[in-house]
This record gives structure tokens, sequence and C-alpha cells, in this order.
């Protein structure tokens, strides 16, 4: 054949000059192993030209992105790389025709290289795909890293079967029975894909968590952005500049809170109480309603519910020479409404959502009146101002209704106290004799 006699070539031009046979056979062999060396990086550095070029072009004309990510993930190198693999496999038994165990190592050899480099062909295609689903806005939240990874173990798999086929020169079926046999030791390496890839589904399908959710999962210290839903793990970036990654499986085996439902709501919610101290809570006289009048929420309030009260306490012939007969307005009772007229006029609350004041059972710190009401800005740092410039208020405005908040005593609390001046005069010379 014409090919025989070009890689035959120098074989003969050796022997010619008067060679030996057996030298001669090994520097036609190292003389083709040396221009087929050549001819391959001249191969791959014209294709790689050819196609990167092409590709780049094609790229710069079209309105797609796709093909940019393509270039990106170098998916056009590879595919270039794939032309000498063939141009290989098609001239190596030519020049190793007289070394049979060396053609057969050799072809095993680069078939698996053509089965590893399909691979990273594969990877850089799926990876292409996942760069530019997430770039549509339909499934940026959306966990496609998950899938992307399991299809990417599912081509390992496959290319690591057909490597074995290769190397025992069995069918790859049979391998694929094999694997049956003993899938009850696959599923136990494998456990934790399983289940991430269960979870990754349920979550996707459930829309359980999306990529951008703020989570709080204390149990792990998450508490922060979701960055990432991998096949594994789920990435979380907290608000602290640390990152947390969670098993995938936790997002449905555990509890977790997720903010999305916040975000998408028309407020934020504010649910935090004061504490009253109980013995500064009191009746109030007429003399102190007409001061309490003063302040303007309170006006029409105290107005409307003084004649209800004097009323029925007339038509009841209460005794009002004790407060505690009849019906009465308290200082405490005065404050929640104030508070409620407060919240209820604040401009960043949002008047269609609830607005309440709550009185809390009491406890041992006191009495708590708690204020439930949603802001209509939800960023957390404004958020947090509106709520302090509402408790900045009510804390100012608790001793103009005679009441006391709670709080412990500090050192300079007692040490402002002449503690010895409460002991008996007994008590002292005793301790002094």
């Amino acid at each position: 054949m014409q090919k025989d006699r070009i890689f035959n070539w120098f074989y003969e031009f050796l022997i010619s000059k008067g060679i030996q046979v057996d030298y001669a056979i090994y520097l036609n062999l190292l003389i083709n192993i040396t221009l087929l060396i050549t001819i391959i990086l001249i191969v791959d550095f014209i294709t790689m030209k050819i196609i990167v070029t092409a590709f780049n072009q094609f790229a710069s004309k079209t309105k797609t992105n796709f093909d940019d990510y393509l270039i990106k993930n170098k998916a056009p190198k590879y595919l270039a790389h794939l032309v000498p693999v063939f141009v290989v496999l098609t001239i190596i038994p030519f020049i190793l025709k007289d070394f049979p165990k060396l053609l057969s190592y050799s072809d095993y050899g680069f078939q698996i290289y053509f089965v590893v480099l399909s691979l990273w062909l594969i990877r850089s295609l799926l990876k292409t795909l996942k760069d530019y689903l997430k770039s549509l806005e339909n499934f940026r939240d959306k966990p496609i890293d998950s899938y992307i990874q399991v299809f990417m173990i599912f081509a390992w798999m496959i290319g690591i079967l057909i490597i074995f086929s290769i190397i025992t020169q069995k069918s790859v079926w049979s391998f694929i029975g094999a694997f049956g046999a003993v899938s009850a030791v696959v599923l136990l390496i494998f456990k934790d894909t399983i289940l991430g890839f269960v979870a990754s589904i349920q979550v996707s399908i459930n829309d359980i968590v999306r990529i951008g959710d703020w989570i709080t999962m204390e149990k792990y210290g998450a508490d922060g952005d979701v960055l990432e839903i991998n096949l594994a793990t789920v990435k979380v970036r907290n608000f602290d500049n640390t990152t947390t990654t969670i098993p995938t499986y936790y997002l449905i085996s555990d509890s977790f809170k997720n903010w999305r439902g916040m975000q998408e709501s028309n407020g934020r919610r504010i649910k935090r109480a004061v504490l009253i101290r109980a013995n500064s809570v009191r009746f109030v006289n007429n003399d102190e309603i007409e001061k309490f009048k003063k302040i303007q929420h309170l006006t029409s309030y105290i107005d409307h519910r003084q004649n209800d009260i004097n009323k029925h306490n007339h038509q009841n012939q209460i005794d009002k020479s004790l407060l505690i007969n009849g019906r009465n307005l308290t200082n405490l009772g005065l404050f929640r409404k104030y508070i409620d007229q407060y919240i209820g006029n604040h401009p960043a609350i949002n008047k269609e959502m609830m607005v309440m004041t709550r009185h809390l059972a009491p406890t041992p710190q006191g009495i708590p009146i708690e204020v439930y009401a949603f802001s209509t800005d939800k960023r957390w740092e404004n958020f947090e101002h509106i709520m302090a410039d509402i408790f900045d208020h009510l804390l100012a405005a608790i001793p103009y209704f005679d009441l006391e908040c709670f709080e412990l005593p500090s050192t300079t609390d007692f040490r402002s106290q002449d503690l010895f001046s409460k002991i008996p005069n007994k008590t002292v010379r005793a301790k002094n004799t």
C-alpha cells in the first residue's frame, strides 16, 4: 500500500546504506514517531487556529451569549484537540505494524485519551449550559449547579466504564451488569450525593429556596443570602461576610427560616416591647386628665372616653370618693392609646397591614407593652432606623405618663444608696462592739 511505502521509506533507505535490519527497524520507528509528533503539533495548531477563530467570529455576529460562554469555557479548544487524536489513530497502525504489543498499548492509550478529552468537552458544554441558563431571568434563582453536577457524574461514570472496557477488551454491558451486583456498595458510597440530588429536585419543584434568598438556619450558623445550590451543599454568604455551607439534604430534613415572603410582601414586621414597672401603674384623677389632654394624640380620645366613663358612673351611682370604684382611666391605658395613635400616624408604617399595641402578660421584669406593626421600607438598615426612631420616642414619652421603664440595677445604683442608713441602730452598735 502507498501508506506502507511512505512509513517504510526510511527503513529501505537505511538498508540501502548498509544498516543492519534490527537497527534499521528501530531507527525507522524513532524517525516515524518524531515525524508523527511533528504532524500532530502542526495539525493541532492549525485546527486550533481555524476552529477558535471561526467561533470568535461567529460569536461576535450573533445576539445570543451562548457561544460567548462556549468560548469562555474553552469548548472550541477541546474540540480542536480531538482532530489530532483521529490523525494519530489513523496513522499509528502503519508506524507500529512491526511492534504488535506496542501497537495495542498505544491504541488503548490514545482511545483512553480520546474518552477523557471527550469528557472534558462534555464538561465544558455543561458548564456553558449552566452559565447560559443562569443569565436568563427565569432560571437565575434555580439550582442549576445541582443538575449539571448530576449529569457530569453520570458522564464520568459512563466514561470510566468505557475506559475499563478498552483496557479489558470486554463489553460495556458486562461492566453494567457487574455494577448492578455491587449497587449496595455504590449506594453507600454515593449516599450523600443521592440525597443531595433528591433534595435539589424537591427544593426546585417545591420552590423552597432560590438563589438570592435570605435564609436563617441557626443550627448551622447561617444567616444571609444563598449564593449557590449545589448537589451536595448550599453556600450562604452571611451578613458578616463569612460563608456557611449547609448540606443540601438538610434543607428538607431540618427547619430554617426563609425571608423571601417578607421581601415580597408590603412591609417588614416590627415586634418589640417595652417593660413597664408594675408599681408605676395607677388610676388617673380629674386634675391629671386635664394635663393628659394637652397631649395632641390623646385629646379627642380622652374627651370621648371620659364622657362614656362619666355617663356609666353616673347611671350606676358609683361612689367616686375612691378612684378604684367604677370605671377609670389609667396612665398605662393612656400610654397604650398614645402608642396606637403615634404608630398609626407614623409615615414609615404601612397602614394597610396590622397595626397594634399589645398588653402582654406581666413578667418578673414588668409589664410588656408590645408594638406590632409593619414598616413600608424593608431594607435592613432603614428598617432598623425606623424601629429605633419609634422606640426612642416611646422611651422618652414614658415619664410623661408617670410610668417607669424596668431595668435591673447597676453597680452605680448600689453605690448611690447609703446601705447602712437602712440598718437599725442596734444592729450597727452590735457590729461595732
